[in-house]
């Protein structure tokens, strides 16, 4: 999801993992083309769509030999990747400039993320009556598709104390719930206004 306040690129490597990016567009396309390379080459080596950590940590390590040389600028961009692997499921990674790249089952990046970060953080505990920090594989598996959605909108409402428009926000999923088209199931796609506009009336009657 992204505010239009905010400096987004969303692009597509493979059928299964796609990457929104923050910050300057030109390293933004730079990182794009090499991240399709990357996914391209791997898809021809073994038959098979790269899988979401793969690219992850690919990427993690291409952004880290920018920092070992003089002569290399690191790229000014938070990414977040996500994607479905066939074995585990739904996955999400942020990578930063200096090739960490971690894991989460919920997260944010750019203006207000660690608001953002917080929020979500504290939902999250109260998932699975309470039990949510025990166990958040776990606790994440107990939300529908809708209501995963429905979060991400709320942390966004939150910390920019806005009540959006579906004009003014960009809603990116890739499910592989039973509740997605299953022409769309398991790909990404980006929501038109009125699908969105369906999830923000959901989220304010809940409100």
């Amino acid at each position: 999801m992204c505010d239009d306040r905010s400096h987004w690129y969303v692009r597509l490597h493979s059928e299964n993992c796609v990457r929104p990016e923050l910050r300057f567009t030109a390293d933004a396309r730079a990182q794009v083309t090499r991240a399709r390379s990357e996914a391209a080459d791997f898809r021809y080596k073994y038959g098979y769509e790269i899988t979401p950590d793969a690219l992850a940590q690919r990427l993690a390590n291409i952004n880290q030999v920018y920092t070992q040389r003089a002569a290399m600028r690191p790229l000014g961009i938070a990414m977040v990747l996500i994607g479905i692997d066939p074995e585990v499921g739904p996955q999400v990674f942020k990578l930063d400039p200096a090739g960490y790249f971690v894991g989460f089952h919920a997260t944010a990046a750019g203006q207000k993320q660690q608001e953002a970060m917080n929020h979500l953080e504290k939902k999250w505990k109260k998932l699975d009556s309470g039990r949510g920090a025990d166990d958040a594989a776990k606790a994440g598996k107990t939300l529908s598709r809708n209501e995963v959605i429905e979060m991400a909108i709320e942390a966004m409402s939150t910390v920019h104390a806005t009540d959006y428009k579906p004009g003014e926000i960009e809603i990116g999923i890739t499910s592989a719930s039973p509740d997605e088209d299953p022409k769309t199931r398991g790909l990404w796609r980006v929501m038109g206004e009125a699908e969105i506009e369906q999830h923000l009336l959901a989220y304010a009657e809940k409100d």
